[in-house]
């Protein structure tokens, strides 16, 4: 049977999702859980491999099993708390991949644009400037529709276009909440986009900058990328 399990983590305690053999990862984790309940070797398949400090609260994952285990989510929490925490377990078909049939996820970016505050290191990006708020959403609305992002993704890929339906900021108590929903994100694509934004915001740039790199993929330049503790996988669609 296939398994599908959907599940928040805090990243600011992991080495990011991807297993690895000597750092505490996500993946790392849950594997290891699985293996302890199923007296067998398990290996998940994620959704995304979010990078070391990057939060979820809705990432996903699938494993095949033969068995079927009583009250599983419990005992995987009971196992993994608080770190990481099991939300959802569900049975799906063959067919269901926690990736490939992902059709859209969401990613929001958390910046504390009030006073300095300890207790949200590691939760929230906190500049030492002011940022023009106004000026960022503005730009923002540069990135949504389809566009090769080549000058916005890390590493080398054949194929960097994909489609950004929304951009959304909501602003609360000194706290900004910024929304990005796409039809699929790259390596520290939603972060170099914010980091895009966070130079509007700081006056280093203007849109012109972010109209070059976005119509010229092939230009190779590229801008600050913005730290991984401000970043959440919020929630992915599937068929």
């Amino acid at each position: 049977m296939r398994i599908k399990l959907i599940f928040s983590y805090d990243g600011s305690k992991f080495n990011g999702f991807q297993r690895q053999k000597n750092s505490r990862t996500v993946q790392g984790d849950i594997e290891k859980a699985l293996s302890t309940i199923y007296n067998d070797k398990i290996e998940i398949k994620g959704a995304g491999r979010t990078d070391a400090g990057v939060h979820a609260i809705g990432q996903c994952a699938h494993f095949d099993a033969i068995d079927d285990i009583p009250k599983l989510k419990d005992r995987l929490n009971g196992l993994l708390n608080p770190d990481i925490v099991i939300k959802k377990v569900s049975k799906e078909s063959f067919n269901f991949h926690a990736r490939f049939s992902a059709i859209k996820k969401e990613y929001v970016y958390k910046i504390n644009v009030g006073a300095y505050q300890a207790f949200l290191n590691g939760y929230y990006y906190q500049p030492r400037f002011k940022l023009d708020i106004n000026a960022m959403k503005k730009a923002s609305k540069l990135f949504i529709g389809t566009y090769d992002f080549k000058n916005f993704v890390a590493g080398e890929k054949d194929d960097t276009t994909t489609t950004i339906y929304s951009i959304k900021f909501k602003e609360r108590f000194g706290k900004l909440e910024i929304s990005f929903i796409g039809a699929g994100f790259y390596r520290y694509m939603v972060r170099n986009l914010m980091g895009a934004l966070i130079e509007i915001g700081k006056y280093k740039i203007n849109e012109d900058t972010i109209k070059e790199m976005l119509y010229n993929p092939r230009i190779a330049k590229s801008l600050p990328t913005a730290p991984s503790e401000g970043l959440y996988l919020k929630k992915i669609w599937y068929k």
